[in-house]
């Protein structure tokens, strides 16, 4: 059991990605290695870019990255996402991080969060404008 705060997964909002962690990911102190975690949050933060700017994105910074707890093999990993800037070119994304561990006894935790910032690309590999987002009627 986790002597840390633990949390709920974010009311109302989907999760771009979820994803149980294997034996395969972990690091040589049985934690799950930074760098799978690095990975996963970029692959959610690129899904949530391409849908703002409505097709290809590169990602060309990592803003922010705290790893607030480990995260073990058999927990659920749940990546939430929400733009934070939209730009001509460029788009920057929010990635928060929640872990469910003790499927007897559910426990969240918030395990890590990140900024990361993409830019729209065409076929040529170029920058693009992104377009207007779309509102609701």
């Amino acid at each position: 059991m986790s002597t840390h705060e633990l949390t709920e997964l974010p009311p109302g909002r989907q999760p771009a990605l979820r994803v149980m962690p294997m034996p395969r990911d972990t690091n040589m102190h049985g934690a799950i290695f930074g760098g799978w975690m690095m990975g996963q949050v970029d692959l959610a933060g690129a899904a949530e870019a391409m849908m703002v700017a409505q097709g290809a994105v590169v990602t060309v910074a990592v803003n922010a990255f705290q790893f607030k707890e480990p995260v073990f093999v058999g927990d659920v990993v749940s990546f939430y996402t929400e733009p934070l800037r939209i730009g001509n070119t460029s788009v920057t994304i929010k990635v928060e991080v929640f872990a469910e561990r003790n499927p007897e006894a559910v426990q969240v935790v918030k395990v890590t969060e990140a900024t990361l910032t993409y830019v729209a690309v065409g076929a040529d590999g170029k920058p693009r404008t992104i377009p207007p987002r779309k509102t609701a009627l």
